[in-house]
């Protein structure tokens, strides 16, 4: 079935009653502008780019002619926090050959990049966003030659099916602690980068996310509670040992993977089904809040004071995490109810830990309802700030036209069609074909000409 991005309320509003999504939605947009106090620093409004990961640096890890590009774009496009994109904190993490890479050797290279970003923020809109940067190991997604070199936390059968991966490819208690090592090396460099924080990221399905689910793992990282957050726990309690007064240490948190027990986080243990019976096309378990709500308690009491809250596996189910119009198969639900389940899933999660400041996710698919259904759900305490994804691609000052013109430029939408993915699975540089003529162009040598 096809679907469309909200291009009018209206729209918007019949599909909310109809499917019961009960998504709130508010004329008063009055809430976006809002300043957010986070460790002392002050985000000067309530909207967030996510991290969209650009696959443009150089071969040593530092930042591209197109990375600079992009955030020069974010800069000026108004939001009061970037959350920069995936950054690895060891070579073996890498996610692809040009993904950024955090270390001594490419240090001044992402100061320049910072510093441009506030003197390009300051010059345009008058302020400088908070630039929180996201360090990461990508685990069974690493791919630092180009070719997959995958560290995997356990074999999973929804993923590995009926060909597991070699043990070698499972990562030792030991390694783990390298990695975490790792992490706390990064934030630190983050910190000495000039960013206003770091980001240890949990989310995705990338290492410290699938540690998260790691229910059959013996070992320190596998089996209870303690033992599954442990890297999360130690590597964010580590960051915030070494960091000065001020910076913001946080995680994106996957409080759901979309899969049953014991192979996905925040799924009940009734959802258990027999190996080989899952399918990507049946509806998704429903949400369990025990152990999110436990881990976001815990971090809160680490001195966490923000967490970026997301959902699912955009390289596997990502109608969990990112709905979308066109992908690469049917989607089990409506795209609506998907958005829904993580806005009033974030919703829940706020009410059990509310002096902790959350960020939404999934809200390109609203369309041009995105701005009333984002001040909506802050209005009602549901979360503090909205986070925007594939939109900043199309629209990079979504944020000063949410501002200034009280609506998103509805010529230019993101439409949810995942060719920005296409580009990225083809092994290039993602970015919006749609709305930017140089990806336009870029799809057409890569995909189009295959």
């Amino acid at each position: 079935m096809t679907y469309s991005v909200y291009s009018d309320r209206d729209t918007f509003l019949a599909d909310n009653e109809r499917l019961g999504t009960a998504l709130p939605f508010a004329d008063d947009l009055s809430p976006l502008s809002q300043p957010l106090t986070v460790q002392g620093r002050i985000a000067p409004n309530r909207l967030a780019c996510q991290a969209m990961e650009g696959c443009d640096g150089t071969p040593d890890g530092a930042p591209g002619e197109l990375t600079i590009r992009r955030y020069e774009r974010l800069a000026a496009g108004g939001a009061g926090i970037i959350w920069f994109e995936a950054t690895a904190c060891m070579r073996e993490g890498r996610a692809n050959p040009r993904q950024l890479w955090i270390r001594e050797e490419t240090l001044d290279d992402f100061k320049r990049l910072v510093d441009r970003i506030r003197e390009i923020g300051v010059k345009t809109n008058g302020y400088a966003p908070l630039v929180v940067m996201q360090d990461t190991h990508s685990g069974r997604y690493s791919k630092p030659d180009g070719v997959p070199a995958p560290l995997i936390a356990y074999n999973n059968p929804i993923f590995e099916k009926d060909k597991p991966l070699d043990v070698s490819r499972i990562v030792t208690d030991e390694h783990i602690d390298r990695v975490g090592e790792a992490l706390i090396a990064g934030a630190k460099l983050a910190e000495r980068a000039g960013f206003d924080g770091v980001d240890v990221k949990c989310c995705h399905r990338y290492l410290n996310s699938e540690l998260l689910s790691a229910y059959t793992r013996p070992g320190r990282y596998g089996g209870s509670y303690e033992n599954r957050t442990r890297l999360l726990r130690e590597s964010v309690q580590g960051a915030i040992a070494a960091a000065r007064h001020g910076f913001i240490v946080s995680t994106r948190l996957n409080v759901y993977d979309g899969f049953p027990y014991p192979f996905g986080f925040g799924a009940s243990p009734d959802t258990q089904i027999p190996i080989g019976q899952y399918r990507l096309d049946a509806p998704a378990p429903a949400f369990d809040p025990a152990e999110p709500v436990r881990l976001l308690r815990d971090l809160r009491a680490l001195g966490v004071e923000l967490v970026n809250v997301t959902m699912g596996n955009p390289y596997f189910n990502p109608h969990v995490n990112r709905p979308f119009a066109k992908g690469g198969y049917e989607e089990p639900e409506h795209p609506l109810e998907g958005v829904a389940r993580i806005l009033n899933g974030i919703g829940l999660l706020h009410k059990a830990v509310p002096d902790l400041k959350l960020i939404s996710s999934a809200m390109t698919f609203l369309g041009a309802a995105a701005p009333h259904v984002a001040a909506g759900c802050i209005a009602d305490g549901m979360f503090d700030c909205a986070g925007f994804g594939r939109m900043i691609f199309a629209q990079p000052d979504f944020a000063s036209r949410i501002l200034r013109d009280g609506a998103l430029d509805k010529k230019r939408l993101c439409l949810a069609c995942s060719k920005c993915t296409e580009l990225m699975r083809a092994g290039s540089t993602p970015g919006c074909v749609l709305r930017d003529r140089l990806y336009t162009d870029l799809y057409r040598e890569v995909i189009l000409k295959k």
